[in-house]
C-alpha cells in the first residue's frame, strides 16, 4: 500500500518549514531593520534634544566654557556613538571622536540643515564627513529665537546591522525550535492517524474480497473510530442482506417449485393421455388451484417490493376505521360460512376516525383476518375490536385457533417464514402476509404486537393515529 497521505503530510511540513524560514529571512530582515532604525534613531534624537535643551544653551550663553561643554558632550557618548557641534554655516566646532578643536574647523560639504532637522533622521555619510555609513540625527540649538548651531549624534550602521543580525538569529533559533516541536507531530500523526487508517483500509479490502464477517479492530472514540464502527456495521448489514438473499432465493424456489411441478405433471399427463378424459376436469381444477397459489405469491412479492422502495409516499387521509373493519370482514363471509367460523365486531362508537393510508390499512386487516381464519378450527369465533386510548386507536384481531409456538413468535415477521402447522394445514400460505403487515405498520410509524398461546389462540394488536378532526 502506497503511503501517499503520510508522504504528503511530511512534504507539507517540510514545505511549510522552508517557506517560513525564507519568509523570515526576506521579509523579517526588512521589518527587523526598520524596527532597529526606529528604536536607535528615537534614542539618539531624545539624547540630542536633551543636550541642546540643557548644556548647549549654557555654552552659547557663555555660562559654560568650550572645554566644559566639550567634556559634557564626551560624557554623553555611549559606545561607538559620536556627537558633533556644528555651526550654522556647517563647520564642525566639536567632535567627541577627536581631541578638542580650537581652530581650523573642518567644514561639511553642501551642508543643508533642512535635510535632517527636528523629527527626521538620515542614513549616509552625513554630508561627506564620515567614511562609513551612519545613522544621524541633528537638533538645532536655539537662543532668543535664533539658531546658534546644531548638535548631531551619529551611530555607525554596522552597529545597527549587528543588532539586526542578533535579533534575526534569535528569531531563526526560535523558529527552528518551533519547527522541531512541530516535527514531533509526525510520529503522533503516524500513531493516531496513519496506523488506524491502515487498519480501516485493510478492513475495507477484506470486505471487498467478500469476507463480510471481518470486524476492523479499532477501538477509538473519534472520527476514525466512528468510521471503523460504521464500516463494521455496514459489513454486518451486507452479510445479513446476503444471508437474506440466499434465504429468499431458497424460499422462493421452494414455494414456486411445488406448484410448478404439479402444473407441469398434470398438464403433461392430460396431453399424453395418461389421465382419461372423464378425470381431466378434476386435475384441471388442481392446475387452476396451483396457478392461483403462484399468482398470490407473485402479488405478495410485488407488494413487498413496493413497500421496500425508499422515499415511498403514503396516501394519508382521515377515514372511519370502524367502517373499514366492517367492509373488510364482509369480504370473508363466504369462507367463514364454509368453515363455520363467525366474526364478532366490538367497535368503539358509531364512527372512529383515524389518519392513515386507507388502502394499506385495509391490506393489514385483510391479511390478519385471513391469517386468523386459516388457523381457526370449525365452529370457532374471531373477535375484532377497536378501542381509543389517549388519542391512539388500538385495533385487535383475535382468534381461538392453534396458537403460535413460543420459539416462533420472533420469526413470524420474517419473509417466507411458515410454522410447520401452516405448511401442513394450508398450502396456500406464502409466508409473506405478516411481513407485509409489519412493513405497512412500520411505514406509518406505529406499532404491532402479538400475543399467542399454543392451543388457546392468537391476538394481533396494532395502533393507528386518531384523526385530529373527525368528519
Amino acid at each position: 500500500m502506497k503511503k501517499f497521505l503520510f508522504v504528503k503530510f511530511i512534504t507539507a511540513m517540510i514545505f511549510l518549514g522552508i517557506l517560513g524560514f525564507t519568509t523570515i529571512s526576506l521579509v523579517g530582515t526588512d521589518l527587523v531593520e526598520d524596527h532597529v532604525e526606529s528604536v536607535y534613531s528615537g534614542r539618539l534624537y531624545r539624547e540630542a534634544s536633551k543636550i541642546t535643551g540643557q548644556r548647549a544653551i549654557k555654552y552659547y550663553q557663555n555660562i559654560d566654557t568650550p572645554t566644559e561643554f566639550y567634556a559634557s558632550l564626551c560624557s554623553s557618548v555611549y559606545e561607538k556613538e559620536e556627537i558633533l557641534l556644528i555651526s550654522p554655516k556647517g563647520k564642525v566646532l566639536m567632535d567627541t571622536s577627536q581631541k578638542f578643536i580650537a581652530e581650523d574647523f573642518p567644514e561639511l560639504k553642501s551642508f543643508d540643515p533642512g535635510k535632517s532637522s527636528g523629527s527626521y533622521y538620515q542614513i549616509g555619510d552625513f554630508f561627506g564627513y564620515f567614511q562609513e555609513e551612519q545613522l544621524s540625527v541633528m537638533v538645532p540649538v536655539t537662543v532668543n529665537m535664533q539658531v546658534k548651531g546644531y548638535v548631531s549624534m551619529h551611530l555607525p550602521m554596522s552597529v545597527l546591522c549587528h543588532q539586526r543580525d542578533s535579533l534575526l538569529d534569535t528569531i531563526h533559533i526560535l523558529f527552528l525550535l518551533f519547527l522541531g516541536i512541530m516535527m514531533l507531530i509526525i510520529p503522533i500523526f503516524y500513531i493516531m492517524i496513519n496506523r488506524p487508517l491502515k487498519k480501516i483500509i485493510q478492513g475495507a479490502n477484506t470486505f471487498a474480497s467478500g469476507n463480510l464477517k471481518y470486524n476492523i479492530p479499532l477501538d477509538k472514540e473519534d472520527e476514525l473510530g466512528y468510521l471503523a464502527m460504521t464500516l463494521n456495521y455496514m459489513s454486518d448489514e451486507l452479510d445479513m442482506t446476503g444471508n437474506y438473499q440466499r434465504k429468499f432465493i431458497s424460499n422462493v424456489s421452494h414455494d414456486f417449485r411445488s406448484p410448478l411441478t404439479s402444473i407441469k405433471g398434470y398438464t403433461e399427463a392430460i396431453l399424453d393421455g395418461t389421465i382419461p378424459p372423464e378425470m381431466q376436469e378434476k386435475y384441471l381444477k388442481i392446475v387452476v388451484y396451483e396457478t392461483d397459489r403462484l399468482y398470490k405469491l407473485t402479488q405478495s412479492m410485488l407488494t413487498l417490493n413496493n413497500l421496500d422502495e425508499k422515499g415511498r409516499q403514503l396516501d394519508y387521509s382521515d377515514f372511519d376505521i370502524n367502517r373499514t373493519i366492517k367492509t373488510t370482514a364482509e369480504a370473508f363471509e363466504g369462507i367463514c360460512r364454509d368453515k363455520r367460523i363467525s366474526i364478532e365486531l366490538f367497535l368503539t362508537g358509531q364512527t372512529l376516525f383515524v389518519h392513515a393510508d386507507m388502502g394499506q390499512i385495509q391490506q393489514v386487516l385483510y391479511n390478519l383476518i385471513d391469517n386468523a381464519i386459516k388457523f381457526s378450527s370449525p365452529d370457532s369465533i374471531i373477535k375484532i375490536e377497536s378501542t381509543l386510548k389517549h388519542e391512539t386507536v388500538f385495533i385487535s384481531v383475535k382468534d381461538t385457533g392453534c396458537g403460535i409456538p413460543k420459539e416462533s413468535l420472533t420469526k413470524i415477521w420474517d419473509r417466507f417464514y411458515k410454522i410447520d402447522s401452516s405448511r401442513g394445514k394450508d398450502r396456500k400460505g406464502t409466508g409473506l402476509g405478516l411481513a407485509i403487515v409489519k412493513e405497512i405498520i412500520n411505514s406509518h410509524k406505529q406499532n404491532i404486537n402479538v400475543i399467542s398461546t399454543e392451543g388457546v389462540g392468537t391476538e394481533f394488536i396494532f395502533t393507528l393515529q386518531k384523526s385530529v378532526s373527525e368528519n
